[in-house]
């Protein structure tokens, strides 16, 4: 895995965790997006919003949700270096990417547990079974 640990969480709209992906820390945030949709636990419905930071801005991403996944991206543009001006999302966009503090409460809620915090496991697969018993004891006490 190597030095670092990237965590992928997709969460509901009341921030509950539906999908994990952890991966090394090397690959950008980008590519691990689509195996993080498809290892959903549940199937994901028709037309969902997916809320992301500037990371996910890519073209080829948004594509591939749009048209295989029919999930639509919502993450604020990048200005790119041919472009005079940035694009900007449009206002009912923006409203829904205000309420990407939800994923982010989540993840609070879980780095409140020590085994997270820091990884002490060699083995990937033991530290996913660790998140994953935390999303379930934050999950219970939040239920």
């Amino acid at each position: 895995m190597g030095k670092g640990t990237k965590v992928m969480m997709l969460t509901d709209e009341h921030g509950l965790p539906v999908s994990l992906h952890i991966e090394s820390a090397s690959p950008s945030e980008v590519k691990l997006i689509e195996p993080l949709v498809d290892c959903a636990i549940i199937p994901l419905p028709k037309n969902v919003r997916l809320l992301y930071d500037k990371a996910a801005d890519s073209e080829s991403l948004r594509w591939f949700l749009r048209e295989i996944q029919c999930v639509r991206l919502i993450s604020p543009y990048r200005k790119r270096r041919n472009e005079t001006a940035a694009r900007r999302l449009n206002k009912r966009d923006r409203n829904y990417y205000r309420k990407r503090y939800r994923v982010e409460r989540t993840f609070a809620w879980l780095k409140n547990l020590r085994r997270l915090q820091v990884r002490h496991e060699y083995n990937p697969q033991n530290y996913k079974a660790f998140w994953i018993v935390g999303i379930l004891f934050t999950m219970l006490k939040k239920l």
